[in-house]
């Protein structure tokens, strides 16, 4: 039978990292590619630990962590800025122009 972990080199290593997912902050204490599967077929994922100020170590995907102090991901700030969570695709349409709504410039022609 296989190892169900593996130890991982990452460059955050004993940093202070961000997880995105939860929000909070800790210090990277190891990226461990683990098999989390439960069934015959394996899946592997790699897997962050990061120990908080508490003192306790939780897990999130290597993914979700970036180094602390920094705002915003950089895949964030790719994001087109919205109103009330749409983009301008998504905003009602009249005749193939945006729909002229309260404090709208649309409404200023009327």
């Amino acid at each position: 039978m296989s190892e169900t972990y593996e130890y991982v080199p990452h460059r955050l290593l004993r940093r202070r990292v961000h997880d995105l997912a939860s929000g909070v902050e800790g210090e990277l204490m190891a990226v461990i590619n683990e098999n989390v599967s439960d069934s015959a077929t394996e899946h592997w994922t790699e897997l962050a630990y990061i120990r908080v100020a508490s003192g306790r170590e939780i897990t999130t995907s290597v993914s979700n962590i970036q180094p602390a102090g920094q705002e915003l991901s950089g895949t964030l700030l790719d994001q087109p800025r919205t109103v009330a969570g749409r983009s301008h695709r998504e905003a009602p349409m009249d005749r193939g122009r945006p729909m002229s709504g309260p404090g709208r410039a649309g409404d200023a022609e009327k």
